[in-house]
């Protein structure tokens, strides 16, 4: 079992991930690493054929697009959770300690600690339960990613619910839900970044 929650965490960090050559080359690497599980390349099919099959310029003005120029599926594990508030500092602080706490040096490449694709490829390559232990406790920026992902109709919904299917319990049924379960509102402090989605209000606090 942890071998298949392995492949599906490091698949997923690299289909999550702005599409590169290096990326498009790993698509067979990535289609043979599932398909030694019965189902699992199914949540990944759809993104996957699209790296093989748009050209690299298209993917990477898609991926901006959707990923980069807005917050509608920010990838940021504690933007969910904290928004935009001084409080973020320490919860980004508190990932890097988790890496630095493993044996193995993290390499961040510019990118802040709690980037989705990050997280998963060290709990996939470095220490999968300290890399599960994190994906569990942000669950509801999770499940908040996923439903941005849905509302937009965008195929990279069925590869965070793969995520989140290899965690503890079962997916919320809807946003509401997932702000019940967590109980959390949103952040009271802005320093000064882009207005929320007000259907898409961050939560506060873990």
């Amino acid at each position: 079992m942890s071998r298949k929650v392995q492949v599906t965490f490091l698949a997923a960090a690299w289909c999550l991930s702005y599409p590169d050559a290096e990326l498009v080359s790993r698509v067979p690497l990535v289609r043979a690493a599932l398909g030694e599980f019965p189902g699992a390349t199914g949540p990944f099919a759809v993104v996957l054929s699209l790296l093989e099959n748009t050209s690299l310029m298209e993917l990477q003005g898609q991926y901006v697009q959707e990923f980069d120029l807005g917050k509608r599926h920010a990838l940021h594990l504690s933007y969910w959770t904290d928004g935009d508030t001084r409080r973020r500092g320490e919860v980004l602080g508190a990932f890097k300690k988790v890496y630095r706490g493993s044996d193995i040096l993290v390499d961040t490449r510019g990118e802040l600690p709690d980037y989705l694709p990050m997280v998963l490829e060290y709990a996939a390559t470095v220490d999968l339960a300290s890399g599960r232990e994190l994906l569990q406790r942000y669950r509801p920026s999770l499940e908040l990613i996923k439903f941005g992902l849905r509302r937009d109709n965008l195929p990279h919904e069925s590869i965070v619910q793969a995520v989140c299917d290899a965690l503890p319990g079962a997916s919320p049924a809807d946003e509401q839900a997932v702000m019940r379960m967590a109980g959390y509102g949103p952040p009271t402090e802005s320093v000064g970044l882009d207005p929320y989605d007000p259907r898409l209000l961050p939560m506060k606090g873990n």
